[in-house]
């Protein structure tokens, strides 16, 4: 690993983030068309792995080589990571709105950087410490979490709030074992592949094949998998490939910032002091996290 990554690398991350950061934009018309959170994340995953597959075999055919034993990985990482984070993200979404899931599911920094300090024995530093708390802090105030008795939270959804960080979290997790023999589609086609099989198991998307007649549905369908899932997810393993999982995982904290921006520009949603304080705090953290030195805590 580059032991110190350049400012392209640090971008790039950060705009997989803000991919992932419009995605409200494309959810809610499926909601509208009476989808579950169970049936978009059905969606997302095999339009994703067939566009996938297509630029896989039409420009990177020799990528698709892998070690059967890899698909471990790129299994464990579609199922338990991006098929459940996905629900649990979508459901927080479906039962509250688009700002509260986003920063309920950036707790997963903070289980990114614990679980990569037990797996990775990737160090813990100060200024990674102040970054992580910055992020979380922001995220806090941009949803109105903070100050405190702003806004109360059902404890189903802050369970499932908390549990689609800690599932996002996984796909750090998994997937940077073999960042070092796959490229970032190899990776992102592979995982979806069996993001999708699990979810063609285990949903009922085909019986609803006659709603994709329906032009905002389909629309809706394609960006979310082209913009939101698939430039999103290559752009962020390729920064992963170069960062520790922590790091990486802190600097896509931006991504809330996208969302509550999505809301003001297109949902009508208004920005108070403390949420724009929120955003401040987000980016700092995401300024700290890009510093070159670093000293180790434990």
């Amino acid at each position: 690993m580059d032991s110190q990554p350049g400012l392209r690398v640090y971008l790039v991350t950060i705009a997989g983030a803000v991919c992932w950061g419009l995605i409200g934009l494309f959810i809610a018309p499926l909601y509208a068309q009476g989808f579950t959170a169970w049936d978009v994340v059905a969606i997302r995953a095999i339009f994703s792995f067939i566009f996938l597959l297509v630029i896989m075999l039409v420009f990177y055919p020799e990528q698709l080589r892998t070690r059967l034993k890899d698909h471990l990985f790129f299994a464990s990482a579609g199922i338990f990571s991006l098929a459940l984070f996905n629900y649990f993200y979508f459901e927080v979404f479906s039962r509250s709105n688009l700002s509260l899931a986003v920063t309920l599911l950036y707790t997963g920094p903070l289980f990114v950087t614990i679980l990569s300090r037990i797996f990775f024995k990737e160090p813990l530093t100060i200024r990674k410490g102040w970054a992580l708390a910055f992020a979380i802090t922001g995220c806090a105030f941009v949803v109105g979490l903070l100050p405190l008795g702003q806004q109360s939270i059902p404890g189903m959804t802050l369970l499932m709030g908390v549990l689609s960080g800690f599932c996002y979290a996984l796909y750090s997790i998994f997937t940077k074992p073999v960042t070092k023999r796959y490229s970032p589609l190899t990776i992102t086609t592979y995982t979806f592949f069996y993001t999708s099989v699990f979810m063609l198991l285990t949903s009922d998307v085909l019986t609803k094949v006659d709603k994709f007649q329906n032009i905002n549905v389909l629309v809706s369908a394609l960006l979310l998998a082209l913009v939101s899932t698939v430039a999103a997810y290559v752009l962020y393993t390729s920064g992963l490939k170069y960062l520790e999982a922590g790091k990486a995982s802190i600097l896509a904290t931006i991504e809330p910032i996208i969302a509550v921006m999505m809301g003001v520009l297109f949902l009508g949603d208004q920005l108070c002091g403390w949420q724009v304080l929120g955003v401040g705090l987000v980016l700092y953290s995401a300024v700290l996290v890009a510093g070159r030195r670093y000293k180790k805590v434990l």
